[in-house]
């Protein structure tokens, strides 16, 4: 199997593991391209004004590309910074106080945030079946189970998409600000998450479409990181962390405890 490939089918024996641990956009929900969409609206009326003023030529964010490598997985303001980092381009922070008008992060990080929102609520949230399917026969297995996502508008996601009760922990953008956790790729939220559901890292698996989070669920020394991404993808996600990479959750097969031991 080349770095290139994804697996038809991951088996994980559950002797083994005791928590799985998922992100959200691209690997629950299928909302990666609201938050894409909302990034490219943001970034491209920001580089048309930006370059207008500057004398220099437009070149607009790549959704693909650019939303990969510098905000996908990551916690808001630090993709704005990394992004606009990526063009030469610094704004200050601002404070949280600052409208959504301003040219400050947490300007752009509310106009974002906007953008998103209001598509979410035009659109709604498409659910990837199959993960669902796996997380309720986890839990129906005896595993703990958590959803870990950067975004702050988790609960809002979740709720939308009526799958509030489907994870025992939720650990998202709004804890990490409350607490003061650095976003991924640092692992600790992935870290957080474990703690709460009482399980050991070492003793659970990480789920992620995000080059960001399979670097912090290796980073966090996890028994296993899964990441979820087409074959394009896969390389990249095994670069920084991944152990192995399907395409679906529905390549993933469980093998009961019970069964593992006889």
């Amino acid at each position: 199997m080349t770095s290139r490939t994804v697996s038809d089918t991951v088996v994980i024996d559950l002797s083994a593991f005791d928590g799985f641990l998922f992100d959200l956009d691209g690997v629950i929900t299928r909302t990666a391209a609201l938050h894409a969409a909302a990034w490219k609206k943001l970034f491209d009326d920001y580089l048309t004004a930006h370059a207008a003023d500057a004398g220099t030529a437009f070149v607009p964010f790549d959704i693909v590309t650019d939303y990969r490598r510098h905000v996908d997985g990551k916690p808001r303001h630090a993709g704005i910074r990394d992004f606009l980092a990526s063009r030469d381009i610094r704004l200050p922070d601002g404070t949280p106080q600052d409208e959504a008008s301003q040219d400050t992060v947490y300007g752009l990080g509310k106009r974002k945030n906007r953008y998103f929102l209001a598509s979410l609520e035009q659109v709604g949230v498409r659910v990837y079946q199959s993960a669902v399917v796996l997380v309720r026969e986890a839990r129906s297995l005896g595993v703990k189970t958590a959803v870990v996502s950067s975004s702050r508008n988790t609960a809002a996601i979740l709720r939308v998409a009526g799958l509030t009760s489907l994870f025992q922990v939720r650990v998202d953008g709004v804890d990490a600000v409350r607490m003061g956790l650095p976003g991924k790729p640092d692992p600790a939220m992935f870290l957080e998450a474990a703690r709460r559901l009482g399980v050991q890292q070492a003793r659970s698996v990480v789920f992620e479409d995000a080059t960001a989070g399979v670097e912090a669920g290796r980073q966090g020394g996890f028994g296993l990181v899964i990441g979820v991404g087409d074959r394009d993808h896969a390389e990249r996600l095994r670069e920084h962390g991944a152990d192995v990479v399907v395409a679906d959750l529905g390549a993933i097969r469980l093998t009961p405890r019970a069964a593992a031991a006889s």
